[in-house]
């Protein structure tokens, strides 16, 4: 009896001993596909958990939330979450430019903030200082050509539980300097560019609301937010001003995953939470149509590529694909704000699917893992896995080059699991 009992026991602690071993891949690992059609190699990386390796060491690399490869090929920004920086590097040769730092002062920095919309209310926090803080960057995107970078935060440092108005930060990336502040729903995390320029549309995971703000004009100071569209029901959020609490789990639909369609008349977000599904909202119109269901639970990312949608499915680590035009057939046939769509294609990857991209081609999906520690690779057509090659614990950010020749991962960490701080470089070669 006793030695049954030990062997339940390392039945059940083998798998979470194997899980919380870390993953620190060391340059030159290769990976290929069976076919050799495509090979993966990881040139380089910065790092700050191996302080004393002073040719990666990098002590802005903290908890690394997203990277962003600028259209130009020169440059690539790394947004430090923990950190409150934005960390910017040369493309050729991974030398550090600059540091962003996300810390503002009431007065000094009052020039950079936008008119308030009226849009985003205080309900908890109200004094002469609410604009002096620092912000924790997530997600970034580009407009104007790469001109500016757009960087939300997931919280103002005072705001414990994120429960009031965040901010966005406009950096001029001809400068790398702050430009531009203009508030936000709380807890914003996603943040995309429309394919006409005009809009930046910004989910808020805390609430379940989308702002949309008019980017049109070339003039910074002429822009403006437009809307703030609800997903069903706005989160009434009344947590302690004292004691933190944790925001990743039960903040509603959790919304994360933001796309525009081509012809930019609907923004596509996906739901991490409550019931899954992608909200679906009528730019036209100005109007929230509903949400899509039929795709697996728990979407995580979105991308739109060659009349395709691909989405990252986050806790059973899948990539799943369908015809755009599927969607948009399916879109006015709504009842009572839902509609099921079928005919989705699956790939099964490693655990955790976060963050996707695909190459410009769009032959091939890259697929950060965070779960698993590794870089995914799956063939776009055919729906199926091609290679994987490890990646620092744990993966969650990445973003392909123009060119499609290097791959960049960012790797944030877990509480009480260890990892992070680490950004990957990854080198791609095609047959």
């Amino acid at each position: 009896m006793r030695f049954k009992q030990l062997l339940v026991l390392f039945s059940v602690a083998l798998p979470l001993l194997m899980h919380a071993q870390l993953v620190r891949p060391k340059i030159g690992k290769t990976a290929q596909s069976a076919d050799g059609r495509i090979s993966i190699e990881l040139i380089g990386k910065k790092q700050f958990y191996a302080p004393g390796d002073k040719t990666t060491a990098d002590p802005d690399i903290n908890s690394p939330k997203s990277v962003n490869v600028h259209p130009n090929g020169k440059k690539f920004y790394v947004n430090s979450l923990e950190g409150a920086t934005t960390v910017v590097y040369d493309f050729q040769t991974f030398k550090k430019l600059a540091v962003i730092k996300h810390q503002f002062d009431h007065t000094k920095d009052a020039h950079l903030w936008s008119k308030p919309s009226g849009l985003y209310p205080f309900t908890h926090y109200q004094n002469n200082h609410l604009n002096t803080f620092y912000g924790k960057p997530v997600e970034s995107t580009f407009s104007h050509g790469g001109r500016y970078l757009w960087v939300p935060y997931y919280r103002r440092s005072y705001d414990i539980n994120a429960q009031d108005p965040s901010a966005v930060a406009i950096i001029d990336t001809q400068t790398d300097k702050i430009i531009r502040l203009m508030e936000t729903g709380p807890l914003p995390k996603m943040i995309a560019t429309s394919p006409d320029g005009k809009y930046v549309a910004i989910s808020h995971w805390g609430n379940n609301t989308v702002g949309i703000i008019d980017i049109s004009s070339t003039d910074p100071k002429q822009w403006k937010h437009k809307a703030c569209h609800i997903v069903d029901y706005q989160l009434k959020l009344n947590y302690s001003l004292t004691s933190s609490v944790n925001r990743d789990s039960g903040s509603g639909y959790a919304l994360r995953g933001t796309v525009f369609t081509p012809d930019n008349h609907y923004l596509l977000v996906g739901c991490m939470g409550g019931g899954g599904g992608i909200a679906v909202i009528d730019l036209q119109k100005s109007e929230y149509l509903g949400r899509l269901q039929g795709m697996m639970a728990n979407v995580r990312h979105l991308v739109l590529k060659n009349g395709y949608l691909y989405l990252s499915i986050n806790t059973a680590g899948y990539v799943q694909k369908i015809a755009l035009k599927t969607i948009l057939d399916a879109i006015p046939k709504m009842q009572n704000k839902r509609v099921t769509v079928t005919g989705w294609q699956n790939c099964k990857v490693g655990a955790g699917a976060r963050t996707i991209e695909l190459s410009p081609s769009g032959k091939y999906i890259f697929a950060a893992c965070n779960n698993a520690s590794a870089l995914y690779v799956v063939d776009a057509q055919e729906m199926k896995v091609l290679t994987s090659i490890p990646s620092d614990s744990y993966p969650v950010g990445l973003d392909v080059s123009k060119d499609g020749k290097y791959v960049f991962t960012t790797a944030q960490g877990h509480s009480g699991k260890g990892g992070g701080n680490a950004v990957d470089i990854f080198k791609v070669t095609y047959k």
